[in-house]
């Protein structure tokens, strides 16, 4: 019997893909409230999709496979928007949206360089990847609420130092991983 595809953990991630060009679209707007609003809806999907699916056995493939994708759509866009948008109190530094992204970029391309050259490997989600995202998160969502309320907050710095040192240490970790990791399956 196939896996339900759109079971309510999935439906949860989608909207969260859906929310990011709203997001977007309110920071662009100067609309930094709404925005905020926004993106603490998307998080919280991100948590009650995954407590879902785990608690209602509704861990799917293609939740397994959407939810890093839309958490990196909220990302992003965040970061961009929050980076290059006009009327902004507090940027994200461009040095750490270009880090942040390229992290992803380097990702993506050393799993496929890896994957043509020595065959299929799965690489799951570190710690340091997990902590990663979640101080990636938390630097958007901060950014928003200081725009939101019109404070500029000098030591918001430490947050995004905080950001690029875990952003960094797991692009190293996720290359070292592509370079010592098995490949999975049966080997001849």
């Amino acid at each position: 019997m196939p896996e339900p595809l759109l079971t309510v953990a999935n439906q949860l991630t989608i909207l969260r893909m859906a929310l990011s060009p709203f997001l977007v679209v309110m920071v662009l707007a100067g609309d930094f409230t709404w925005a905020l609003v926004i993106f603490v809806v998307a998080a919280t999907t991100d948590v009650l999709d995954g407590f879902i699916a785990r608690r209602g056995h509704q861990e799917t493939t293609l939740g397994a496979t959407m939810d890093p994708i839309a958490d990196k759509m909220l990302m992003a866009s965040s970061f961009v928007a929050l980076t290059w948008g006009t009327g902004i109190v507090v940027r994200i530094p461009v040095w750490l949206t270009v880090i942040a992204l390229s992290r992803d970029a380097i990702i993506i391309l050393t799993v496929a360089v890896v994957n043509l050259t020595l065959g299929r490997r799965v690489f799951y989600p570190s710690l340091l990847g997990k902590l990663s995202t979640m101080l990636q998160l938390v630097t958007a969502g901060v950014v928003l609420l200081l725009n939101a309320v019109g404070n500029p907050f000098p030591q918001v710095r430490y947050l995004f130092i905080a950001t690029l040192v875990a952003t960094v240490a797991s692009a190293l970790y996720y290359v070292y991983l592509a370079s010592v990791t098995r490949p999975s399956g049966p080997t001849s």
